[in-house]
Formats: structure tokens, sequence, C-alpha cells
């Protein structure tokens, strides 16, 4: 099960949060700081996968008869793309390596939504954001990973913007270009 999506920037603001499982407010946002200061000072030739902070770890209720130890939150997967991390908090029953592959499908589908996506996109048009969201994971379960199907699925919604031209703001370097095209 995925507990939780996280976007943020390189700077630790949050550009997307979506949690499946119901936290305190207070603990959530301990934990998005907590997550992004792991993240980010880790070396791009590092693992993409890392164990569960203490902090969530702890707000866990210990596992009972009925609830098996592999529903806990247990493994954060994540991928960094130009100037975004895109994060994922899941139980143990989930495979790792699908779940960046899972990543990799959600950021090719946001750049072929948004024509060459930048952060700019995220930020303006959170709708189309959170409805290709919607389409991959329903409740915490991935209920899609075909990229046509989600975004045939975003672009039948009628949930993507059209991008208005702005003299002097481009997606270049600074944004995300084709990020779903390769692994940085």
């Amino acid at each position: 099960m995925i507990n939780a999506v996280l976007v943020f920037n390189n700077s630790g603001q949050p550009r997307l949060t979506k949690f499946y499982t119901q936290l305190d407010t207070s603990v959530q946002q301990r934990l998005i700081s907590e997550i992004f200061a792991l993240v980010s000072h880790r070396p791009a030739s590092a693992c993409n996968f890392l164990p569960l902070p203490p902090l969530l770890a702890s707000t866990t209720p210990p596992p009972t008869p009925n609830q098996p130890h592999n529903d806990t939150p247990s493994l954060i997967t994540y991928r960094h793309y130009a100037t975004l991390y895109f994060i994922l908090i899941s139980t143990s029953t989930e495979s790792p390596l699908a779940l960046l592959d899972l990543i990799q499908v959600f950021v090719e589908s946001l750049d072929r939504l948004f024509e060459n996506v930048c952060e700019l996109d995220l930020i303006f048009n959170f709708e189309t954001l959170h409805a290709a969201l919607g389409e991959m994971i329903v409740g915490g379960v991935v209920v899609e990973t075909s990229l046509e199907k989600v975004v045939s699925g975003v672009k039948g919604q009628g949930k993507v913007a059209k991008r208005r031209e702005t003299p002097g703001i481009g997606v270049g370097v600074e944004g995300l270009g084709a990020i779903g095209r390769g692994w940085r």
C-alpha cells in the first residue's frame, strides 16, 4: 500500500502532498521536513530507497493479530528529476522497483499532459497534477500504470489546462523539460 505521495522542489517547498493514511497535521508537517532533509542530502549516486524515519515509525501502532506487520509504512522510495523530488512512502508489501517505475510513469504522464512540464505547471495547474495521481493511485492502491491510459483518463476529465504563452518564461534548463524521457 502507498501511504503518501510527496513532491518537493530543491528548496524543500512541497508541490504535492497526498496522504492515504490518516496522520495528525503536526506529524505530517514534521514528516515532510524530515523526509526532505533525508533525501536532499543524499548524493546522486546513492540508492533511491530509505527506511522510514523514526518519527512516522513511532506513530504507527504495533501490529496486532488482526493487522499483520507488513501493513505499516516502512519504506521511502524517491527519484530526483531536475528541480523536483518525487517521493513515495509505502509498506513492505510494495515492490521497491515497481515504485520506481510508478514514479517514472507519473513523471512521464505529467510531461505529456503539460508538454514539457515545468515546476510552475505543477503550481498553477494542481488540478491536473491531482487528476494524474488519482488515475494511478486510489486509496493508496496502485490501480493504473499504463502511461496512455493515465494521460487519456486525465484528458477525458477535462483537467488539462492550456498553457498561456508568457514572454520571457519558458521551459529551459531550469524547468523540468524532458524529465520523463530518461533517468537523471
